[in-house]
């Protein structure tokens, strides 16, 4: 077996934790001696052991002179956990290979050269174009200090979001609103305009068969129009946050709800940048935007959307409502452009999973 098998493995472990270590990195690890795994882990969750420290006590006295596996440079600096780098040079590891560095300034570049310093062989970058993949929105995150922004719509093959009497109940099928449900498990937050609270009262919660994560619910309501009967003031499922443009002293509505927080943008500063300024300050790295289509349009006009799920269902209605709508594109050469990175069905629904072609997210595409 060569490096490359057995780091593919330690991805495999990263991402069984997808949703549930923000704001830290998914991270897998797999110890290996005399061509034999010895020891496997993942980090789970902020807070708890990193993969290096499962995998070298699951190997225990074995780890010896064996050889490390791991997705994302070990940590050499203490946070909330020890640091990574004594364990593995206590333990006796002889080799650590590693598929790409932590950007985080805290062990970029520092845990690799104390692992050198103590003699251990260390071998970089083996399949790191994946691991960065894995990672892109813990880098993003780490490098501009706001959420990795994923817009999710469901369309009309004629790309329609909702009919022209405002019925959009139920575009796609069952198991394709399932998939929805895992993708709100999976990120930390999720969004939508005050105008899609008013129309459809949703919960915005995480219904899957076995339970799961409820994101943090952020509403962009700009004149404060939330009503207070709405099930994301009410249910106390999870935090609410209302984003408004109302200054304190002209609001007139109160949401009697330990749950809900109103958080005022004043009016002039840029809106939507604000709001990821603020989600990031809160440790919000994931967001999952739900629309409705002028909040997509806004996300996508600003620049400031990374990737898509776009749901299609095999239907036509030849009006309503488009997922994106813009004035500032009257030319093909002014299109938005995306990369597909796969296309999966979820009943008679196809899922388009695509990427946003910008210049810091290129690198970090698999071919």
């Amino acid at each position: 077996m060569n490096d490359e098998y057995y780091m593919r493995i330690a991805l495999d472990l990263a991402i069984t934790a997808e949703g549930q270590t923000s704001p830290n990195p998914l991270v897998g690890a797999v110890c290996v001696k005399d061509g034999q795994i010895i020891g496997t882990g993942a980090h789970l969750k902020a807070g708890t052991p990193h993969a290096e420290v499962h995998a070298i006590t699951m190997a225990h006295d074995h780890a010896k002179g064996a050889d490390l596996y791991v997705t994302l440079e070990p940590c050499g600096h203490r946070g909330k956990t020890p640091p990574c780098t004594n364990l593995i040079i206590n333990s006796g590891i002889r080799r650590v290979v590693i598929a790409c560095m932590d950007p985080n300034p805290l062990v970029k570049g520092r845990g690799i050269s104390q692992l050198k310093q103590a003699g251990i062989e260390v071998v970089t970058g083996v399949l790191e174009k994946e691991a960065a993949f894995l990672n892109r929105a813990f880098f993003h995150y780490i490098q501009y200090g706001t959420p990795y922004v994923t817009l999710k719509a469901a369309a009309t093959l004629d790309g329609r979001i909702a009919a022209s009497s405002g019925d959009s109940k139920w575009i796609t099928s069952k198991e394709a609103r399932e998939d929805v449900h895992y993708l709100r498990h999976i990120h930390d937050a999720i969004l939508v305009g005050a105008q899609t609270v008013i129309a459809d009262n949703p919960f915005l919660t995480t219904r899957l068969p076995h339970g799961g994560k409820n994101p943090i619910r952020i509403v962009l309501d700009r004149r404060l129009q939330t009503p207070n009967t709405a099930n994301v003031v009410t249910d106390e499922a999870v935090k609410t946050i209302i984003f408004t443009q109302v200054p304190l002293e002209e609001q007139n509505k109160k949401y009697d709800s330990n749950f809900v927080h109103k958080e005022v943008i004043p009016k002039s500063q840029a809106f939507l940048p604000s709001v990821l300024k603020y989600l990031g300050g809160i440790g919000v790295m994931t967001l999952l935007v739900e629309g409705g289509s002028r909040v997509h349009s806004s996300f996508i006009d600003e620049n400031l959307a990374d990737e898509l799920y776009l749901y299609l269902a095999p239907k036509l209605i030849g009006n309503g409502t488009s997922f994106f709508s813009s004035e500032k594109r009257n030319w093909m050469k002014d299109s938005e452009n995306l990369y597909i990175l796969d296309m999966q069905t979820f009943g008679l629904d196809l899922r388009l999973h695509a990427q946003f072609q910008k210049e810091e997210s290129a690198s970090c595409l698999l071919e």
